[in-house]
């Protein structure tokens, strides 16, 4: 580390610059850069991220094989997000952070559930597991296209007993069908010490679901609007949480009394939309 890191304000805008792009699918890319705070974050945790001239986005931060390194995955979606893919090697963005909580991760028989880019705080929780717990990763796609990670979970659970299921909607790679009905037919067969989730919040809420109705402790990682990222401006509220704040990471006990959750959204105008 070096001696101004120490005084670095996680308020304060960092200017990094992209040192690698790996394509991923044909929607989705992780961009490369090195940092001395970004490559230590918890699980759960993100940063705010500022593709220039553009606009900022929150995005839960990705692991690296290389020392010193973080990356983040973002699929094009939206402006911004489209942004951010298009960013090449040696262009900068601005990164602040990192903020919120971040997952409690139990020891034993695990169940991690993952789609799209929420598979991104799955495979740092991954870096966090015991050598001992006994590991599953679902891994939910709409097509064979749009499946990535899934050699890296093997890879990052090569010393752990493990399994990693993909699931496609439309049957072209693995099962068929959503990963929903596979966490379904896993809690009903087995029982877990703990259940992780992050992607579409529907997704998350029949997972969440699935496992706090058996009594299994699950946490869920909230995605939503942000401005700010430290609980000023309340876009990213959920009920009367703060994702920023108070999560990204919620359990389920939480959210079963949360009746935003699985239902509804703010937009970029604060209002109320239904899933």
């Amino acid at each position: 580390m070096r001696w101004w890191d120490l005084q670095r304000n996680s308020n304060h805008t960092t200017i990094v610059t992209i040192e690698k792009v790996i394509d991923e699918t044909p929607t989705v890319k992780t961009l490369v850069f090195s940092d001395s705070i970004m490559p230590n974050v918890l699980p759960g945790q993100f940063a705010m991220v500022w593709i220039p001239g553009i606009n900022e986005l929150p995005m839960s931060v990705m692991i690296s094989k290389e020392s010193g390194k973080a990356a983040f995955t973002v699929r094009k979606h939206g402006l911004a997000s489209t942004g951010l893919f298009n960013i090449k090697v040696g262009e900068k963005i601005g990164i602040r952070g990192p903020y919120g909580n971040a997952f409690d991760i139990k020891q034993g028989k695990l169940l991690l559930v993952g789609g799209g880019t929420g598979l991104v705080p799955m495979m740092r929780l991954l870096t966090h597991v015991k050598s001992t717990d006994d590991v599953t990763v679902l891994i939910g796609a709409k097509s064979k296209d749009e499946v990535f990670f899934e050699d890296l979970a093997n890879d990052l659970l090569q010393n752990n007993p493990h399994n990693v299921i993909i699931s496609t909607d439309d049957g072209s790679y693995g099962e068929k069908g959503f990963v929903t009905d596979i966490v379904e037919k896993l809690v009903n067969e087995s029982h877990f010490d703990g259940v992780y989730t992050c992607g579409p919040e529907k997704m998350m809420y029949k997972t969440v679901q699935s496992a706090h109705s058996r009594g299994i402790f699950v946490q869920a990682s909230l995605e939503r609007m942000m401005k700010c990222g430290v609980g000023i401006c309340g876009s990213c509220c959920v009920g009367e949480d703060l994702a920023c704040k108070d999560g990204t990471v919620f359990d389920g006990n939480h959210l079963s009394k949360n009746n935003e959750f699985g239902y509804s959204h703010r937009n970029k105008a604060g209002i109320l939309e239904n899933y």
